[in-house]
């Protein structure tokens, strides 16, 4: 009954959805050249044969997923794969990313109409939604059409489990579209099991299985070049409320640390110019990387203002603090700069990457801290003492190791469904 009262209302909601995609566009996070994409209407035809449809929500998820995708390419010669994503960011993170075999689409909006052309060019053999998405009228699309679906790299905070406990028929409609569901930790698969999701099992976080974000070549020798005997910290992915907390240790360790240089990339890349006023009006020399410079001996804070270089960033800085975890956001991905041999800090708000958190801690391989002054102090210590940085980054590679492999046990559980779809992707 709910989801017949929501299709109804989303059927006459056109005009609202049409509005709310004009403000986004005007705040560029849509893209107008593929606005028809988001009322379901395909910018280029299904190529023949078998296509797995990938949908995951934005950057993170897109970029967790993009080992499966490469996987399921490489071992099921003549497969398609169709990755959907919801935002500009991920958009372009694709066209970057994708292998050679896999097609990038955004997602429709949840309109019954827009859902049904998507759904009826695209014809999914199979389809693979990732982490904690749920658009009523897409997975009724797929139920309808009774495509082989699992929900993957899944999960379920308390918080959303409080909230869709008190909608089990809802929830329970929902989840029944899936014939797999593989969840990221056993507290995740509990919750979910509890809501009535089927064939529930945790395999891992994929994201310990996703290749950390690349570089360049040429980029990294110049960054390298202009940051050579300079000590370097970076705070990635930072969220309004934490370039303040970046300015304060810069401060406190300046003076201990000659020629340091604080390295901000915002979550955001718009918001560079607010950041570079906030550290000048602090006093503090900037240099802006999407001005196009590379920070001189005289400047303090470099804001890496630009989109998808955070992988030159984590290589060119030996400590990394983990943006989200200052305020209540939930943290950023912690295993990427860990992959890369980064000793890694973040705040007390890292509930999105408990599970993660709580491994990389039991190994010695991350330091959480409390605030600003504790952040300076551990930053203080890892950017001087050799080998306490050392252990946190061995720590954290034993961390990211043993779990390399979870893409492998993910693929395995997928089996019944990709079978049921006739795509066997050989071991």
């Amino acid at each position: 009954m709910l989801h017949t009262l929501y299709r109804g209302l989303t059927t006459v909601a056109g005009p609202a959805v049409r509005l709310y995609l004009d403000r986004r566009g005007a705040a560029g996070k849509e893209d107008p050249a593929r606005r028809a994409e988001r009322f379901g209407e395909a910018s280029r035809a299904r190529p023949d044969g078998r296509l797995v449809w990938i949908h995951a929500a934005s950057v993170g998820e897109a970029n967790s997923v993009l080992v499966l995708v490469g996987r399921l390419l490489a071992n099921a010669p003549g497969l398609t794969v169709l990755m959907t994503t919801g935002t500009v960011t991920s958009a372009e993170l694709m066209a970057r990313r994708l292998p050679e075999g896999a097609i990038h689409q955004y997602v429709p909006v949840d309109l019954p109409a827009a859902v049904d052309r998507f759904l009826d060019h695209w014809r999914p053999d199979a389809v693979l939604w990732t982490e904690s998405e749920i658009w009523p009228n897409l997975l009724a699309g797929i139920r309808a059409r009774a495509i082989p679906a699992a929900l993957v790299n899944a999960r379920m905070s308390e918080r959303s489990f409080g909230r869709w406990r008190n909608a089990p028929g809802l929830i329970g409609g929902l989840l029944s579209t899936f014939q797999v569901t593989l969840a990221q930790t056993e507290g995740d698969a509990d919750r979910l099991r509890r809501l009535g999701a089927p064939g529930v099992a945790s395999v891992g976080n994929l994201k310990f299985s996703a290749e950390p974000p690349p570089a360049a070549d040429e980029p990294m020798a110049a960054l390298g070049a202009a940051l050579a005997g300079r000590p370097v910290w970076l705070l990635a992915s930072s969220h309004p409320g934490e370039d303040e907390i970046a300015a304060a240790v810069h401060a406190a360790l300046a003076t201990a640390l000659p020629g340091l240089l604080t390295v901000i990339v915002p979550r955001h890349a718009h918001r560079g110019e607010a950041i570079a006023e906030l550290m000048r009006t602090r006093g503090l020399a900037v240099a802006r990387r999407s001005a196009g410079g590379l920070p001189g001996p005289g400047d303090a804070v470099y804001v890496a203002d630009t989109m998808g270089e955070l992988g030159l960033f984590y290589r060119a800085a030996p400590v990394v603090c983990m943006g989200g975890s200052f305020i209540p956001h939930g943290g950023q991905n912690p295993v990427e700069p860990a992959q890369l041999g980064c000793a890694v800090l973040y705040g007390p708000h890292m509930f999105n990457f408990g599970e993660i958190t709580h491994m990389l801690e039991a190994a010695g391989g991350a330091l959480p801290v409390a605030d600003a002054p504790a952040l300076t102090t551990a930053a203080r210590r890892l950017l001087t003492d050799d080998g306490a940085r050392a252990r946190v980054v061995a720590g954290a590679a034993r961390v990211t190791e043993d779990n390399r492999r979870i893409v492998d046990r993910a693929l395995g559980a997928l089996g019944p469904v990709l079978g049921a779809a006739g795509i066997r992707p050989a071991a």
